[in-house]
């Protein structure tokens, strides 16, 4: 019988991605869309550092306690090279969870869904392997910041 490999997530960077006060769009009775203005941040990790440039955001919308997350912005990194980073996601918790995180206080990661699934677009050869795989995105909220832990799956 074939051995089938298992998935392995290798850890490749984290962004901190700063953000300025959400704007409500609004839509519908039972969902709520929102817009996050990203205004900079920094990238750090073994495969890729530079810094979040202050362009782009978020489009939430939230149905049945479940939100969806639709980012595009731009990284550039160390070496000058602009990164187009495309991140669509989902955020989801108990409603329990979701009031202490409504209300400001630190919520452990395990409590909640936080994930995403991010497409990166850059002419640069140092950076194509950005290009050619699939990466997964583990975020969480800091003060005026959502931090996303970016791993390779191989």
């Amino acid at each position: 019988m074939t051995q089938r490999p298992e998935p392995r997530l290798t850890f490749a960077f984290e962004a901190k991605v700063e953000i300025a006060p959400s704007l409500r769009i609004g839509r519908g009775e039972h969902e709520e869309v929102w817009f996050t203005p990203i205004t900079g941040g920094t990238v750090e990790g073994p495969r890729l550092t530079g810094r979040v440039l202050p362009y782009g955001g978020d489009w939430s919308t939230t149905r049945a306690g479940e939100t969806t997350l639709d980012a595009r912005y731009l990284l550039e990194a160390s070496d000058g090279a602009v990164i187009d980073i495309l991140n669509v996601g989902f955020w989801r918790a108990d409603p329990e969870v979701d009031a202490r995180v409504e209300a400001g206080e630190d919520v452990d990661e395990s409590e909640y869904y936080y994930r995403t699934s991010p497409r990166f677009q850059t002419d640069a050869a140092v950076h194509a392997w950005l290009t050619r795989s699939v990466f997964v995105g583990m975020a969480r909220g800091e003060e005026g910041k959502v931090c996303i832990r970016f791993f390779e799956l191989a």
